[in-house]
């Protein structure tokens, strides 16, 4: 069983091998010819991480840094493969209860030490253990044990079938680090100055507010990668700032959000920009624990007086696609068109009806919170601000940091806000955390609908394709009439580089997997 495999998810135990279409198969993104080793990297960042504790911090703007400094038993591919990274392959049950993952030879930590299957095991007990604090504790609830069963196998128990879990087992929260790391009482302050992965890149140097440096690691377990000495992740004020920098080649590649931004390295010499899909959404959260969000016909009536399409093209252009219940680059596969969906359209008339019915003829003060650092909220708060002034809301804009907002996440405290995320390409990884009712699910907009959870749970056992697809169209009715949430847009991802940059193909997640790959012309 080499990488590029994972063992089919059957009935019986595992004995074939699935891989990706061509192109999507190799880890990180495609191998470089002719690829030139060294050098330093400069990328420009608007967002800056709020901390690199894979762990316990859950902003996107922390993963798409440290999916290259901390590694998971397997990496997301972008067509929906888990492919095996620090695991060579695993062999499933027949009762599809228990997974034997047999673990990659020869891996180190930053540290110098070999990895063993007692530094998985307790990497992934830690954070499953609610009391650690780690948000991705919700991702493995079905987990019942995993135990080392000799230095390179790993056992896992489930309680139930669980499609998912080997995307589960992946690079969004946590990763493999040392046993027993996290029982220093300053650990979790120290992975913002030294790091302690697997991952091609060290953390050389964290500074808030200037940048973070990351090294080649020289005992990475793949010969000859990554190709760069170093990575710099310069963190700038605002975009005019982030074209200064790509102009006079400060910048060697950055990510724009603004479709004014675009339009303004496009045809510069020396200057490449590509556009690819995503992963992501972009939404507006209405969290029930704020009156008079807890109202269904409330949440109803937002949806129809929100015109998705004006707001994408104030906040983006056309650089993105109108979504429904699923975010774009999982549409094909998983998402429910979006004329079948309830509440899609604008209906300013049936809004107006509805807030009537809910006691708010005249309207209502309410408060949107937006994130300082993503410029697409900007002009997108100010258009939700009209659109909503139009069945008699009338919103007030407040701007946090990314810290406050996800503090008031994590506590359940969203209120009504702007979102901004990425998804694995698996539906239980995009929907069950987010939205399953507590104490399975973290249901961080505090919705409660038994309804959906049970079709969550459905959802993530079974294991015919075709079935587990129908479950999750009828999850996203409930959904879509429900609104505790309502998609807008996936952004799609605008990369602009210096010519010399090579090789760099960006992840649909939007987390920089590709600079693994990446070499310096």
């Amino acid at each position: 069983m080499d990488r590029r495999a994972v063992l089919a998810l059957g009935g019986t135990a595992a004995a074939a091998a699935l891989v990706g279409p061509a192109g999507a198969t190799d880890l990180y993104g495609p191998k470089p010819t002719g690829a030139k080793t060294g050098g330093t990297l400069n990328m420009g960042l608007l967002v800056e991480p709020p901390g690199l504790d894979p762990f316990h911090q859950a902003a996107d703007a922390r993963i798409r840094l440290t999916v290259l400094i901390y590694q998971g038993l397997f990496y997301e591919s972008p067509d929906g493969q888990a492919m095996p990274l620090l695991a060579e392959g695993f062999d499933l049950s027949a009762d599809r209860l228990v997974y034997t993952v047999r673990l990659r030879k020869g891996v180190k930590f930053h540290t110098g030490q070999a990895m063993t299957a007692k530094d998985v095991a307790y990497s992934y007990n830690y954070i499953r253990d609610p009391k650690n604090g780690s948000p991705g504790a919700g991702d493995f609830g079905m987990v019942q044990s995993v135990e080392a069963v000799d230095d390179a196998t790993v056992k896992i128990t489930i309680s139930a079938p669980n499609a998912a879990l080997p995307m589960t087992l992946g690079n969004k929260y946590g990763g493999v680090v040392p046993a027993g790391y996290f029982d220093a009482a300053d650990a979790k302050t120290k992975l913002n100055q030294a790091s302690v992965g697997t991952g091609p890149f060290k953390l050389a140097e964290f500074k808030p507010n200037s940048n973070a440096t990351l090294v080649r690691n020289p005992d990475y377990w793949e010969p000859g990668v990554p190709y760069l000495d170093r990575i710099n992740f310069v963190f700038v004020p605002n975009g005019a700032s982030l074209l200064v920098g790509l102009r006079n080649k400060r910048v060697d590649i950055a990510t724009l959000t603004r479709p004014q931004d675009v339009r303004q390295v496009e045809g510069v010499a020396g200057l490449v920009v590509e556009r690819s899909p995503s992963f992501n959404q972009k939404a507006i959260d209405l969290g029930a624990e704020l009156k008079p969000l807890d109202d269904e016909r409330v949440r109803r009536a937002i949806a129809l007086a929100v015109d998705k399409d004006e707001i994408m093209r104030a906040s983006i252009g056309g650089l993105g696609k109108v979504i429904g219940t699923m975010v774009a680059g999982m549409q094909d596969s998983w998402g429910v068109p979006l004329d079948k969906l309830p509440n899609q359209k604008l209906d300013i008339e049936a809004a107006r009806k509805l807030l009537a019915e809910a006691g708010h003829a005249n309207g209502f003060d309410l408060t949107l919170t937006s994130i300082i650092g993503y410029d697409w909220m900007d002009a997108a708060a100010v258009t939700l601000r009209e659109q909503l002034g139009k069945v008699g809301i009338r919103l007030t804009i407040q701007r946090v940091e990314l810290g406050v907002w996800v503090k008031n996440f994590q506590s359940k405290q969203m209120g009504f806000t702007f979102n901004d995320w990425a998804t694995v390409p698996d539906p239980n990884l995009l929907f069950y955390r987010h939205f399953h009712k507590a104490p399975e699910g973290a249901d961080f907009r505090n919705w409660k609908n038994d309804e959906a959870s049970r079709l969550l749970d459905e959802g993530r056992v079974e294991n015919d394709p075709a079935k587990r697809r129908e479950i999750y169209h009828r999850y996203q009715q409930v959904m879509a009439t429900s609104v505790p949430t309502i998609m807008l847009f996936s952004a799609d991802h605008v990369v602009v580089r210096n010519d010399k940059v090579r090789n760099y193909v960006q992840h649909p997640t939007g987390w920089y997997y590709g600079l693994a790959r990446a070499w310096l012309a």
